[in-house]
């Protein structure tokens, strides 16, 4: 798609991605969150204190898809990052999620993190998969029956991980 540009989420943005958020939700095959998830609850996650969100927009103004970045842990797991991603299910296809996932690196690079970590990638959501591994995660644990999947049942969730950074250069751990 041309004219795709990343740039950090705002509120007015939220009507938007709440669309993309409910539509994953309802579709009920990548994200554990339910229907009865609030609007509230939404907003909390994708733009509440601490998290930094960023939107993909065509043209300028309509929102194609969306990430989270935070922290995968507090205090000594403070070091690696989590994100979450949706694409609008319209601009599925398209390239969306892989200019969303590399602008990630980045800014997770960007940010100081020294990895990152995934912590439920559905097993059936292999156009995810692919594209993580393209970008460089490795699956490095299985949650057996870990999802339920709204038309397949009890499904395999794997942990992915990549080190963003040489471990041999990062900075000291203090005690």
């Amino acid at each position: 798609m041309k004219d795709i540009q990343i740039r950090p989420a705002d509120e007015q943005d939220f009507e938007s991605m709440w669309s993309i958020f409910c539509a994953h939700v309802v579709a009920g095959e990548t994200y554990p969150f339910t229907t009865a998830t609030s609007r509230e609850a939404g907003h909390a996650y994708w733009l509440g204190p601490g998290v930094s969100s960023f939107v993909a927009t065509a043209g300028g103004a309509r929102v194609l898809g969306m990430y989270r970045l935070v922290p995968n842990q507090v205090g000594r797991g403070h070091h690696v990052a989590n994100a979450s991603f949706m694409v609008s299910p319209s601009a599925q296809g398209a390239g969306v999620g892989r200019m969303l996932g590399e602008h990630c690196l980045g800014e997770a690079r960007r940010q100081g993190f020294l990895a990152m970590q995934f912590n439920h990638v559905v097993s059936t959501n292999t156009a995810a998969i692919r594209l993580w591994k393209k970008l460089g995660f490795s699956i490095v644990g299985t949650l057996p029956k870990a999802y339920r999947h709204k038309r397949l049942g009890y499904v395999d969730a794997y942990v992915m991980y990549q080190l963003l950074q040489d471990p041999d250069h990062w900075p000291t751990v203090d005690a």
